[in-house]
C-alpha cells in the first residue's frame, strides 16, 4: 500500500522502501515533491542552492557524512563539490554587502566609483627626453639674454686709468644703472601729464666721479673708459700751475690720479649745456653731455681735446673688476665721489 503526505503525494520514506534502501534521514525540503516537514529536517544544510557557499550560515560542525539531494528520479546519492563541503567547527563571520550610500565616502572613493579618474597613457621616453632638452636650452638663452642686457664684460687696454685700472684687467659693466622710462607713454591716462621733459632715469643719472664705459664721440666703434667730470650745467676749468681742477670755479679733491693734469689744447673753460635743452643738442647731440677724463692725466685722450660724451653713448657703469695683475683678484670698481671743495 502505497502512503502519502498531506498534499496527497507519496512519502520518499516509502519509496526508498520499495527500493530496498533504508530510508534516508538527510532527505530535504523540495516543494516538488514534498511538503515541509520538520521530522525530516537534515542537521546540516546543503550548499548546492547557496548562492556563495564560502559565506554561508546555519551549517553544523562535526558532521560525519556529506549531505546528498534526495530526487525522486535519483538512485542514490550525489557527492558535493569541495566548496560545498562543510568547512568543520571554523564558522565565517560573515560578509558586509557592498556599502552603496555614498554620503559618507571620501571624494577620491566617490570619483573612483564613478569611474572619473583615468591614468594616462605612458609618454615615450624619448619625446619626454626632448622636450626636456628643449626646454633646458631655451632657458638657458633666456639667462644668457637676461644677463648680456643687464651686464657685460670688457678689458682694459691702455694706461689712461692708471692707477685706478691696469692694462689688460677685466670689469664687468652695469648695463642698467642709467636705465631710462620715457613717461609719455601714460599719456593717455586721465589726470596724467608727463610734462616737457618725460625721459627720466629708472635708478641714477650719471654722477662726478663715476667711471664709464661708452662709445668714443671721435670713433664709435671703439669704447672708452674714463671718469666723469662734468654733468650738465657744470663749468670745468684746468689750472695748470697748481695741478688742480675747478668745477663751478670751485677746486675738487682728486686723489685716485696719476701725473700732472695738463691742458695742452687750453685750459678752458668748458662748459656743459644744461640737458633738455638746445644747446645740449648743439654740442655733442644728446639731451645731456657729460665732460670726462681719465686718471693718468698725461696719457689719457678725452674731453680736455673738446669733445662731450652724449648719453646714449654710455654703455653702463663701471661694477666689479675680477682679474688684476694677472691674477683672479675680485675687487669693486674704481668709483669715487668727486666733491667740490666748499662742499654740494
Amino acid at each position: 500500500m502505497m502512503e502519502f503526505g498531506e498534499s496527497g503525494e507519496e512519502r520518499p520514506e516509502r519509496r526508498e522502501a520499495e527500493a530496498g534502501r533504508e530510508p534516508s534521514s538527510l532527505s530535504f525540503y523540495d516543494p516538488l515533491i514534498s511538503p515541509w516537514d520538520e521530522s525530516l529536517a537534515p542537521a546540516s544544510r546543503d550548499f548546492a542552492g547557496a548562492e556563495d557557499p564560502l559565506f554561508a550560515f546555519g551549517y553544523e560542525a562535526g558532521l560525519d557524512a556529506v549531505p546528498v539531494r534526495e530526487l525522486g528520479w535519483e538512485t542514490g546519492p550525489v557527492a558535493l563539490p569541495v566548496y560545498q563541503q562543510p568547512l568543520g567547527a571554523w564558522r565565517p563571520a560573515g560578509y558586509q554587502p557592498p556599502y552603496q550610500d555614498t554620503e559618507g565616502l571620501s571624494e577620491l572613493q566617490r570619483r573612483l566609483r564613478a569611474g572619473t579618474i583615468t591614468v594616462p597613457r605612458p609618454q615615450r621616453r624619448w619625446a619626454v627626453t626632448i622636450r626636456e632638452v628643449v626646454e633646458t636650452l631655451l632657458l638657458a638663452l633666456l639667462i644668457f639674454l637676461a644677463v648680456r642686457a643687464s651686464f657685460q664684460n670688457f678689458k682694459v687696454e691702455g694706461l689712461s686709468m692708471v692707477p685706478s685700472l691696469e692694462d689688460g684687467e677685466y670689469l664687468i659693466v652695469n648695463k642698467l644703472t642709467y636705465a631710462q622710462i620715457d613717461l609719455s607713454i601714460f599719456d593717455w591716462l586721465p589726470f596724467y601729464d608727463a610734462g616737457n621733459n618725460p625721459v627720466h632715469h629708472l635708478w641714477a643719472s650719471p654722477a662726478r666721479g663715476d667711471v664709464i664705459v661708452f662709445r668714443a664721440p671721435t670713433n664709435v666703434d671703439r669704447d672708452f673708459i674714463k671718469r666723469i667730470i662734468g654733468v650738465p650745467g657744470d663749468t670745468i676749468q684746468i689750472m695748470p700751475d697748481g695741478n688742480q681742477v675747478l668745477v663751478n670755479g670751485k677746486p675738487i679733491d682728486e686723489p685716485f690720479i696719476q701725473g700732472i693734469t695738463t691742458c695742452s689744447r687750453g685750459c678752458g673753460p668748458w662748459t656743459v649745456p644744461p640737458a633738455h635743452t638746445n644747446e645740449s643738442i648743439k654740442a655733442c647731440g644728446s639731451a645731456a653731455c657729460y665732460f670726462v677724463m681719465g686718471d693718468n692725466r698725461q696719457n689719457s685722450s678725452d674731453s680736455r681735446q673738446g669733445w662731450l660724451v652724449p648719453e646714449e653713448n654710455i654703455i653702463g657703469k663701471t661694477l666689479i673688476t675680477y682679474w688684476h695683475k694677472g691674477g683672479p683678484e675680485l675687487d669693486l670698481a674704481p668709483n669715487h665721489s668727486v666733491s667740490l671743495a666748499a662742499g654740494e
